[in-house]
């Protein structure tokens, strides 16, 4: 069996070639750390598995990328078919001994090293290294460092074929949803009105019918179950009546290595948008437009944006208008092979996200307003960070709530 790494339109793993370590060794050395130490344990790092090219492990492995030099591995004697397709020098372990001998030597000359570890478990996506090993590293006298910004230039970011199969995803997706809405509607102009659950069922054979399968999911939810942002109703839920406003979020990827689309839309069944609605509307809208203009005007100035720094942005819109208490989540979440990814989150509410934007990384943009029992509202974009400055990727964002006459 292969214990290498490679899945559909995936390339060389990065740190299996000499231009990815020399580009993450002078990213090291430009940061002013000694090393990258990649840890595993049973497919627990997910960062450093696909950086390294791993597939199948059950002991413990580290991997230390210097910041000048050869990288070097500690592995378990009985898992070198695991590591075979690195060519660097490797020591091997079967006590625990050993292991922990070998740690110390692996480390030997560097003070400061970075691991995925996030210091007061900030950024629990990033929090991988389990506090026991980091105890044993730091016995060696080496402090460690987050390798956030590590994970989100060299992991993160995506890859011009990722790009672009995100964008055939998006414009799927966005087909999907509208399709959903009319689907809703006519069923109600039958008399036949869907619950929740179906037109969710129905959502998710569609985005596989239509060519995004993986990950494809969704939330279906009308006005009091879309207050509760994660409402899943299984198969049944509410039944969608006249009257009724519908939040739509849904996702899905072309395959499992590309990135996913992730998007949510507003309806409502009836012909006039009621007022109390409609601004809730216009105000998460303004929020979700006041993000994406302040990427692009500081990326045009030569800022260095940090992912907290979006979420005050779409934070203050909201609460100036009254309704702060009741968004309730981080205004976006990073994107990468994973729906929600490693790199930096637009969060300074669940976590405070420093972590900059790099170009090449990717993340939704969705503020929301959620009344308990009452009304959720949500507008979901999804951003590229691309060579030129953020992109929106979905092609003409919502403007107003889908209205659809079923009376």
């Amino acid at each position: 069996m292969s214990h290498h790494a490679v899945g559909p339109g995936a390339s060389e793993p990065l740190l299996a070639t000499e231009e990815g370590v020399a580009r993450v060794q002078a990213a090291l050395r430009e940061r002013g750390l000694d090393g990258w130490l990649l840890y595993d344990f049973k497919d627990r790092n997910p960062i450093g598995r696909a950086l390294l090219g791993l597939e199948w492990t059950t002991r413990r492995g580290f991997a230390l990328i210097p910041a000048a030099g050869q990288p070097r591995l500690l592995i378990h004697a009985i898992e070198h078919s695991s590591w075979r397709h690195l060519d660097w020098p490797k020591t091997s372990y079967s006590s625990w001994r050993q292991l922990e001998r070998g740690l110390e030597a692996l480390l030997d000359g560097c003070s400061r090293v970075a691991a995925e570890t996030s210091e007061g478990g900030a950024v629990p996506y990033l929090d991988l290294l389990p506090a026991g090993m980091a105890e044993m590293v730091r016995a060696t006298g080496v402090h460690l460092a987050s390798s956030g910004d590590l994970v989100s230039t060299f992991y993160a970011v995506w890859t011009p074929a990722q790009r672009e199969e995100h964008g055939r995803a998006s414009a799927l997706v966005k087909a999907v949803a509208r399709d959903a809405f009319q689907r809703a509607a006519d069923h109600l102009a039958r008399g036949e009105p869907l619950v929740e659950g179906a037109l969710a069922t129905w959502i998710r054979g569609e985005l596989a019918r239509r060519g995004a399968p993986a990950e494809a999911s969704c939330i279906v939810a009308i006005g009091p179950t879309a207050s509760d942002p994660h409402y899943d109703p299984g198969e049944s839920g509410e039944p969608i009546r006249p009257g009724d406003l519908l939040l739509i979020d849904l996702w899905g990827a072309v395959h499992e290595e590309s990135v996913p689309a992730d998007q949510t839309w507003m309806g409502y069944m009836g012909r006039e948008l009621p007022p109390r609605y409609g601004e809730l509307w216009d105000t998460v809208k303004a929020a979700r437009d006041a993000v994406v203009e302040s990427l692009r005007s500081r990326w045009a100035a030569g800022d260095v944006i940090r992912g907290f720094e979006a979420d005050d942005v779409a934070r203050r819109v909201i609460a100036d208008a009254g309704w702060g208490e009741y968004f309730i989540h981080r205004t976006g979440h990073s994107m990468d092979r994973d729906l929600h990814g490693r790199g930096p989150n637009l969060d300074n509410l669940e976590t405070s996200d420093d972590r900059v934007l790099v170009p090449g990384v990717g993340f939704s943009v969705e503020p929301g307003i959620y009344v308990a029992g009452d009304v959720g509202i949500r507008t979901e974009i999804n951003v590229h960070m691309g060579p030129a400055g953020p992109e929106v990727t979905v092609d003409e964002p919502q403007q107003d709530v889908f209205l659809f006459p079923v009376d």
